[in-house]
């Protein structure tokens, strides 16, 4: 499998077209007007878009589209796999690249766990489309039926002949008929590419270096910036003192620019030279006043968590209930209610963030951005720069992690201010610094949840959501009186699928400054903590094993085998010697089933966990390896999340600056793990993040069990428990 760096659009090497240039889509020109520019050209050079994924040129080679960016969760392999099973191609024949934001290729935003489970009609579609395409010409060559033929290696074959031709051979052809609007798809069990393990091809030009990354890109006369935030993130200038900066060798120039965030912009000062270490060296040296006004004293994470503590003894905003809860609940004799506690998170790819921009003289650009999401960055962009979209050559570079944070535009909007600014190519490059002190973050929340037993039942739950709103603060979609919609995706009994006789899902909205974001799993990180482990306080209460009191109310039989499945891998009934205990959790998010069983001991320097299982039921998937990679990911990611530092804010600035104070799991602390997928032949779910929410409960389940102790805030310090 071959990568280009190129973008969508291909140019002809041929002196024909020398006067055309970049040539976009040729088959869409039908007739005459294509036989105008094809005619001189040799048949090897001509590109034949059969539709917008798959391109064939006359010479055989294939490229296939990937719209949805590679960040890490393995985009370059499943959505270029979808249309390779259908069309009946080998990955490792065919050159992949990514999309370049053109509205054709639809949604291209890599979020939300959505690539397969988004693309695995519509890609697969592509591939049979073309197929059929194919097959039809060489029927129609063969004055015979199209059901004697069939596809097999890029060729379609005539049954009991030797007769054959190459997809190449057909393509000019099949690029004229139209596309058919609902082909025949491949069954399941025929699939010889998806759900069965493939080696994932981009990695070796990763471990070799060869791959292109975001920081990677280097244009011809190319300068770098290096901007000086506002430390308290949204204080204005006073005055700049650069004397001392324009003396480093190489650099260029200092200039007043602005960060833009989707709630608000700030004021920042950028250095731009012609080496990065000189603009990070000018940027040491600049004298700047900042004026902090009340932020220094109102932004600050304890201010932010005392304010949610209060709206905690309040009722919220109704956001789903089923009975009267509060009646059942105030006339209950066995009741219980907790407040739980997640704190803010940065997301801290190993790659920070960065940008390429060269905005021409003749109002037209071209850019290099490591984004989420190209038609997202491509839209942004065209604001930042004041231009028609169709005047942007975009380009997506692979990216070095981004867990929601390079759907946040700020750096390229930097990039673009700077490149108008300038006329030629410029590169913004965060530090890790940057990344940290600057967020966005994932918003610290609490979760305030009722519960009660009756007879060892659990009969009913309230989960009080209380915090800053990512659909409020991004996006100014939220009411004072409404509920924050997205909850509907995270705490509603549609689904968890608990079935409690009466329950409850509210809402406080407590604002914020401090940006925040998507994180991996956004609010599934934050509110499984809360509900994962008030489930295994009602089930102490009801006198029941945390496993059977679940079971007991869940009904949903997908639910019910994932619970079953992790209680036989992570051998749940073995009886644990004193100061060992497991805790299990389970979550659903983004389509798919995931649950966790951790075990812990104690020591005498405090918790250690010894194992993690996890089982996900994600339904259908591409490569059963890379579910298991991304699994493993989410189980390192939440025990980061659950005893590693998180994110506080004093005096209006982040108090954490790199990884010696935000710290990471480790690989001499990450524990054994095992993961096990459910064939359920359900409705492709997602992957990059299900299997993160249930990991923190499972730990704070298993630590109750080792010692008797219920922690309810995160980040837990293990080594002071014992």
């Amino acid at each position: 499998m071959k990568h280009s760096a190129n973008s969508r659009r291909f140019f002809i090497k041929t002196s024909a077209l020398a006067g055309v240039g970049l040539v976009i889509g040729l088959p869409k020109l039908q007739g005459e007007a294509l036989k105008s520019i094809t005619k001189n050209l040799p048949p090897e050079f001509i590109n034949l878009e059969i539709n917008p994924f798959i391109i064939i040129r006359t010479d055989g080679s294939i490229t296939l589209i990937n719209p949805r960016p590679d960040m890490g969760q393995g985009s370059m392999q499943a959505a270029p796999s979808l249309l390779a099973e259908e069309l009946e191609v080998s990955l490792e024949k065919v050159t992949i690249i990514q999309s370049d934001g053109q509205s054709k290729y639809g949604s291209q935003q890599s979020g939300g766990s959505s690539t397969v489970r988004g693309l695995w009609y519509p890609l697969r579609k592509a591939g049979a489309a073309a197929k059929e395409m194919l097959i039809q010409v060489a029927a129609s060559r063969w004055a015979t039926s199209t059901d004697l033929c069939f596809a097999k290696d890029a060729t379609i074959y005539l049954k009991d002949s030797d007769k054959s031709f190459s997809y190449g051979e057909l393509a000019e052809d099949a690029a004229k008929l139209p596309v058919p609007k609902n082909p025949k798809l491949k069954n399941p069990a025929d699939f010889t590419l998806l759900g069965k393990y493939n080696k994932r091809l981009d990695i070796p030009s990763k471990v070799t270096g060869k791959a292109v990354f975001g920081i990677d890109i280097e244009v011809p006369g190319m300068v770098y910036a290096c901007i000086q935030h506002s430390p308290t993130i949204h204080a204005s200038i006073i005055s700049v003192d650069d004397t001392q900066t324009l003396l480093v060798k190489d650099v260029q120039k200092v200039i007043r620019c602005k960060r833009t965030m989707p709630h608000r912009q700030s004021d920042a000062v950028a250095v731009v030279a012609s080496t990065w270490w000189a603009a990070q060296k000018g940027r040491s040296l600049l004298n700047v006043k900042w004026d902090e006004g009340q932020l220094a004293l109102t932004q600050t994470t304890d201010a932010y968590f005392q304010k949610a503590y209060e709206a905690a003894k309040k009722e919220g905003v109704r956001h789903e209930e089923k009975g009267d809860f509060l009646a059942k609940f105030n006339s209950a004799s066995a009741k219980l209610e907790a407040v739980y506690e997640t704190p803010f998170l940065a997301h801290a790819p190993i790659e920070p963030e960065c940008a390429v921009v060269h905005y021409k003289e003749d109002g037209t650009a071209e850019i290099w951005a490591h984004v989420q999401g190209p038609d997202g960055g491509l839209a942004d962009a065209a604001r930042f720069l004041g231009i028609d979209q169709d005047k942007i050559k975009f380009h997506v570079p692979l990216l070095g992690g981004s867990f929601g944070r390079k759907a946040y535009h700020d750096y390229l909007s930097e990039a673009c201010f700077l490149a108008k600014e300038l006329k030629k190519p410029v590169k913004v490059l965060w530090t890790r610094e940057d990344d940290i002190t600057q967020g966005p973050y994932r918003p610290g929340m609490l979760s305030r949840v009722q519960g009660m037993v009756s007879n060892g039942k659990l009969t009913g739950f309230h989960h009080h959501a209380i915090g800053e709103s990512i659909v409020g603060q991004v996006f100014n979609g939220l009411k004072p009186d409404e509920a924050d919609p997205w909850l509907s995706g995270e705490l509603s009994t549609e689904n968890n699928q608990y079935q409690f006789p009466v329950s409850k899902v509210s809402w406080t909205h407590v604002k914020t400054d401090i940006p925040i974001v998507w994180w991996r799993s956004v609010y599934a990180s934050n509110f499984g903590w809360g509900q994962e482990c008030f489930i295994d306080e009602l089930a102490h209460l009801a006198g029941k094993d945390p496993l059977e009191a679940r079971l007991a109310i869940l009904k949903d039989e997908r639910f019910r085998k994932v619970l079953e499945t992790l209680a036989e891998k992570a051998n749940w009934k073995e009886k644990l010697p004193a100061g060992k205990g497991k805790g299990l959790a389970i979550f659903a998010s983004f389509g798919s089933i995931s649950a966790c069983c951790i075990t812990v001991s104690t020591s005498g320097k405090g918790i250690i966990i010894e194992k993690a299982v996890s089982v996900i039921d994600c339904g259908h998937y591409v490569n059963p390896d890379n579910v298991v990679a991304q699994t493993q990911g989410n189980i390192v990611m939440g025990i980061s999340a659950a005893i590693k530092d998180g994110i506080t804010f004093s005096n209006g600035k982040c108090d954490q600056t790199n990884y010696h104070e935000y710290q990471v799991l480790r690989m001499n602390e990450t524990p054994e793990m095992e993961v096990h997928i459910i064939q359920s032949g359900a409705e492709p779910g997602g992957v990059g993040e299900p299997g993160l929410p249930p990991v923190a409960p499972a730990l704070g389940n298993a630590i109750f069990a080792a010692t008797g102790i219920r922690l309810r805030k995160l980040p837990i310090d293990i080594s002071s428990i014992s």
